[in-house]
């Protein structure tokens, strides 16, 4: 049976990944799930790429995966934060990239997006007209899962560990972000995500004796400076603010 690993957002920051890999490994997870938006990031691309490809990771894709192949030359010439991932990945890596599958039905019961079913850009969970995260109610939850009838579904995307429970008796899992515990964003609304601590998070997740599944949240230490010195290195003051504190301002 298997004892799954389910991470996200990890955003290039092979030093969290690092550590919450081997956390799950010594806590007795057996398969690695990645739920996108893995190698966007200014901290390590290519050893993000080199140290997921070394080993056996069920992998789909999220919106800054796209953004990575997808950006025209435009975007790229004012994005410098991209020219160093492209330059840094190489070619292989974003073939790689292109092929990974937009979602996928891990076992009958278990399903796995980065967004919501149909939309890698939108939060499955999450409302932020406010402009901070609020959890939506019950009915929108179940309308943006678009027909999904797996009792465990796995998402991403808002770098917020989360496990709701919705009126069909279906769970979603949030398992937080590996690489990013906090972000600004305004689309399509300005908001503000944050997790109010530096640690790494993941899930592990596995049947349990009444063939529920068990669900457990991890936050990891890892080595925080030396991703806040690559961010810096690349002149992104703002993630290596966002590292160190878990915090946006």
């Amino acid at each position: 049976m298997e004892k799954y690993a389910v991470l996200s957002d990890i955003h290039s920051n092979v030093f969290a990944l690092e550590a919450v890999v081997e956390d799950a490994t010594w806590k007795g997870a057996t398969r690695l799930v990645n739920l996108g938006d893995i190698l966007y990031g200014p901290i390590a691309p290519r050893a993000t790429f080199d140290f997921l490809k070394a080993r056996d990771v069920i992998t789909i894709s999220g919106n800054q995966d796209r953004q990575i192949y997808a950006s025209t030359q435009a975007e790229i010439a004012a994005n410098p934060t991209l020219q160093f991932i492209l330059e840094d990945l190489g070619e292989a890596p974003v073939e790689w990239l292109k092929q990974l599958p937009f979602d996928l039905q891990i076992e009958s019961d278990l399903y796995a997006c980065h967004g919501t079913p149909t939309d890698d850009l939108v939060y499955l969970l999450e409302d932020i007209r406010s402009g901070s995260p609020q959890v939506k109610p019950d009915v929108e939850i179940i309308g943006a899962l678009g027909g999904v009838t797996s009792g465990l579904i796995l998402c991403g995307h808002t770098h917020i560990p989360r496990c709701i429970q919705v009126s069909t008796g279906q769970r979603v899992i949030n398992p937080g972000s590996v690489g990013l515990q906090a972000y600004l964003d305004e689309l399509p609304f300005p908001h503000a995500m944050q997790n109010y601590t530096p640690q790494a998070s993941y899930a592990l997740i596995e049947e349990g004796i009444h063939g529920q599944w068990d669900v457990s949240f991890h936050r990891v230490d890892y080595d925080v400076d030396c991703a806040v010195s690559a961010a810096r290195a690349q002149g992104r003051e703002d993630w290596a603010h966002c590292l160190k504190t878990g915090r946006c301002s």
